[in-house]
């Protein structure tokens, strides 16, 4: 068989074959390989628990796939909440025809990812639907981690609190619309997907008060909920949001905002202006924090404001509409 067939998702021998030799075999571990209804899980400390759904086109791009990115959103989703990822579960939802080989692309990926993130994947499910129902692979993953801090209560944020961007910015909006093909020209960025583990280790031990991953409208999004919440506002410097030559290149000529564009590995972290400095050196430690930089203030006023370059200053607006679909 080199395409999956209705009968992958009809529950009986190819469900089967399909669970031990693509699951299993990649993604085993003996939560997972008892093939229950339900994972038993040890919940009795604090959890933080989250879902998504994941429908990237095209699915492979440079720096990551459908499957990658599944794995890294819910971690980064935990990770920012101020959590320790633990468990993963997965649903697939597969056209009928799909590509077997790209199928354990992504799964081979996702388990790599895992590996990486420190995660174990313990329950899951796979549908197929009929040829034509859908256009590509769809990916659910719902997560659960341990809290051992609350980075998401709006409340603990005040006006002089500093704010951390822990990478360069846009670079996954731009590699996924340039690995469609539909510009018309060559090129290729890589898209910074990654778990970010590493950042949140080295940032927990500091007066961190919120957090979150600025993924679908990056930072322009996360900044103005924030502020819709809590009513604080923000003056932002451009000079210290890092955006590579080529993503700049190509948001300018495509008329992009990159604090509007999606991030996979860019966390938004607001600290303590006390703790500031101390966390920003061990955060730019990590291999995903090397470009991290403290690149704003919480203000009093309520207004999301970035000082250009230049020295002028301009409003930071929510974004409007889908600029990228399906980008995560």
């Amino acid at each position: 068989m080199d395409r999956v067939t209705l009968a992958v998702g009809g529950g009986g021998a190819s469900t089967q074959s399909f669970i031990s030799d693509i699951i299993f075999s990649r993604l085993g571990n003996p939560l997972l390989r008892k093939a229950a209804d339900a994972a038993l899980i040890d919940t009795s400390l604090r959890t933080a628990f989250t879902t998504d759904s994941f429908v990237v086109r095209p699915e492979f791009f440079p720096g990551g796939d459908i499957g990658k990115i599944a794995i890294c959103g819910t971690v980064n989703d935990l990770l920012v909440s101020g959590a320790i990822p633990e468990y993963i579960s997965f649903g697939l939802i597969i056209p009928e025809g799909y590509l077997l080989t790209d199928l354990e692309r992504v799964i081979d990926s996702m388990a790599a990812t895992c590996e990486k993130a420190g995660v174990q994947v313990v329950c899951g499910d796979t549908k197929v639907v009929e040829r034509g129902a859908l256009d590509g692979l769809i990916i659910n993953t719902s997560g659960i981690g341990r809290t051992v801090r609350d980075w998401t209560d709006y409340a603990n944020i005040s006006a002089g609190d500093k704010v951390i961007i822990t990478s360069d910015a846009a670079r996954h909006g731009m590699s996924v619309l340039l690995a469609r093909g539909e510009l018309g020209f060559d090129g290729q960025i890589e898209s910074d997907c990654a778990p970010l583990n590493d950042v949140f280790d080295a940032a927990r031990q500091y007066a961190v008060t919120f957090a979150r991953d600025a993924t679908r409208g990056g930072i322009a999004a996360v900044l103005n909920e924030i502020a819709a919440m809590c009513g604080v506002g923000f003056l932002m410097e451009d000079e210290h949001i890092k955006v590579r030559d080529n993503v700049r290149y190509l948001c300018d000529m495509l008329g992009f905002d990159p604090l509007s564009v999606a991030n996979e590995g860019l966390a938004v972290i607001i600290v303590k202006e006390q703790d500031a400095e101390k966390a920003l050196a061990d955060i730019r430690k990590t291999a995903n924090g090397a470009d991290a930089a403290i690149a704003g203030t919480v203000t009093a006023d309520g207004k999301v404001v970035l000082k250009t370059t230049i020295g002028g200053k301009r409003f930071i607006e929510m974004p409007r509409g889908e600029l990228l679909p399906r980008i995560c």
